[in-house]
C-alpha cells in the first residue's frame, strides 16, 4: 500500500494528539507549546514537568515493518532537539534549571487504543 504525504501527516497529527493527552493527563505535565518551528527545525511538544523544561519528539507508526518509533530518533536528531530546546527557552527569556529531551512512540492499532511508549531523558 502506498502512503501519501497527506496520510503520513494525518498519522503524525494523530500521534501528537495521543502523546499530548498521555503526557498531560497521565503524567501531569503542562503543555507550553505544540509544533514550534524555527529555521533549524521543529519541536512537536514543549512541556513543563515540575521545574523541568521538556522537549518531546513524537514518532507515530501504524506498524513496525520499518522499525519502531524510537528507532527513528538517532544521536544527531537528539542533539538537534537539545539545541532547539535551548533556542526555544532563549527566545522567551527563560532559563529553566533543567532541560530534558523525551521521545514518545505511538503505535496506532487497527482496533483499540494506541500503544504509547514514553522514554524520558534520551540525551
Amino acid at each position: 500500500m502506498t502512503t501519501t504525504a497527506a496520510s503520513r501527516q494525518a498519522l503524525g497529527a494523530y500521534g501528537e494528539r495521543v502523546a499530548e493527552r498521555y503526557l498531560v493527563e497521565e503524567r501531569g505535565m503542562l503543555l507550553l507549546e505544540r509544533n514550534w518551528r524555527c529555521e533549524e527545525g521543529e519541536v512537536d511538544l514543549v512541556l513543563r514537568d515540575g521545574d523541568m523544561l521538556v522537549v518531546c519528539e513524537v514518532k507515530t507508526r501504524s506498524g513496525v515493518e520499518f522499525g519502531t518509533p524510537h528507532e527513528a530518533v538517532d544521536e544527531a536528531k537528539a542533539q538537534r532537539l537539545r539545541r532547539l530546546a535551548e533556542r526555544w527557552a532563549s527566545e522567551r527569556g527563560l532559563r529553566p534549571p533543567h532541560v530534558r529531551i523525551d521521545v514518545v512512540g505511538v503505535l496506532k492499532s487497527d482496533r483499540g487504543a494506541a500503544v504509547v511508549d514514553h522514554v524520558a531523558g534520551i540525551v
